[in-house]
């Protein structure tokens, strides 16, 4: 089967407007995470976010014509930038875009639910003679609807929502497309946006911080929310020509479901170590072949111990690892494709990123994430994704010779 070629990425988060200013944050040790400006909220004044800096007035500057567009939501103008940094970046060709051996794979877990409050006003007003325009915004599978006409895309498409590992699962999937012969190119990845929705569900399960997140930290109260969208171009090695730039290759991919706790893995992380074996069976590698690992790191409690346990549990010596969510927040269905590009900007220019705010490592597993931005030698990265519900994900991405 094809080798898988990385063409194009596509980025914007609470760090950057753009991939280029992704990685100078990440070099930096810049983190996004801070008050609010644009987000309403009763948790605003009182809780950090990693919010995209872009007003959403700013964004639909991106429109050719808004008022053709009025059920667009921030989540899908926040894809559109992202969505149109890849395609530009793998100079996809409008052509090209609508052959119908062009998929598009999104992922979205918030989707339309930004405008909840919209919705319900349009609903509660007797006035109203026709469907709220919110309506039809409202599903997870909204963005990747309007994406899909935007760029006029012609072969297979679809959506994912499995939580935290949603554009994780956009990846793997699309990639397994391209393997099995049914694309040539596919534009996999993910969005969300802020929303009282989510906030308010995360708030009731009580792993939200009242302070910037500390991953692997002993002494870590939670996750903070996030902001983003991020896109990837896969391509056919065969279909790419010899002078094109590819950034990396995938080279595995594994998905379990741990099938424990709706918002929790099981204490022997069963889920999280299958899929990460997985990955590395899928990529002919051995474990001690993982140079770095770009770890799904909520800096709740319970994550960061069972995913501290599952690296223990597969390697005998536990790689380099980080977790980029203290600088973009936990960007739920953006979060695996944001931390897939990360993964790749390590090995394309041969860096890690540090993980922010940590000082203790965890008591029962004393493992320390990277500390510093550094320089490293690399060959393959892995890059983990764990959603509630158990669905967990790995993805390896390996330097193209």
């Amino acid at each position: 089967m094809s080798n898988i070629l990385i063409t194009g990425l596509g980025l914007i988060s609470a760090i950057g407007d753009s991939v280029a200013q992704n990685r100078q944050s990440l070099i930096n040790g810049r983190s996004g995470i801070g008050k609010a400006r644009y987000f309403r909220s009763r948790y605003a004044e009182t809780m950090p976010f990693a919010e995209v800096k872009t007003s959403t007035e700013q964004l639909q500057q991106l429109l050719a014509a808004p008022r053709q567009y009025p059920q667009v939501t921030r989540t899908d103008l926040i894809a559109l930038k992202a969505m149109g940094e890849a395609i530009a970046d793998a100079q996809l060709s409008p052509e090209v875009l609508h052959n119908s051996s062009t998929a598009f794979i999104s992922a979205s877990t918030v989707g339309g639910m930004c405008l909840t409050d919209e919705m319900y006003r349009d609903a509660n007003t007797t006035a109203a003679t026709s469907d709220s325009p919110y309506l039809s915004a409202y599903s997870n599978s909204a963005s990747t609807l309007f994406l899909q006409s935007y760029f006029n895309i012609g072969g297979i498409v679809n959506t994912f929502n499995t939580a935290c590992s949603s554009s994780a699962n956009a990846i793997m999937y699309g990639a397994r497309l391209l393997k099995n012969g049914l694309a040539k190119k596919a534009i996999v990845g993910g969005t969300d946006s802020l929303a009282k929705f989510t906030v308010n569900g995360f708030n009731s399960l009580m792993i939200l911080s009242a302070e910037a997140c500390r991953p692997f930290d002993n002494a870590r109260k939670g996750l903070n929310l996030g902001e983003a969208g991020g896109f990837i171009i896969l391509e056919r090695a065969e279909d790419v020509p010899p002078d094109k730039k590819v950034y990396a290759e995938i080279k595995g991919f594994g998905n379990s479901n741990d099938a424990f706790h709706p918002s929790s893995t099981s204490e022997n992380a069963d889920g999280p170590y299958l899929c990460m074996k997985t990955a590395i069976e899928v990529a002919g590698l051995e474990a001690s072949d993982i140079d770095f690992i770009n770890a799904h790191g909520t800096a709740t409690e319970n994550n960061d111990a069972t995913e501290s346990v599952a690296m223990l549990r597969l390697f005998e010596t536990v790689p380099a690892f980080a977790s980029t969510k203290s600088y973009t927040g936990h960007t739920l269905g953006a979060a695996g494709a944001a931390e897939a590009i990360f993964s790749i900007l390590s090995l394309y220019h041969q860096e890690v990123y540090p993980s922010l705010n940590f000082e203790t490592p965890i008591e029962n597993t004393g493992l320390v994430p990277v500390p510093e931005y550094q320089p490293k030698q690399l060959r393959h990265v892995m890059s983990n994704s764990f959603g509630f519900g158990g669905n967990c994900t790995s993805l390896i991405f390996s330097v193209h010779n």
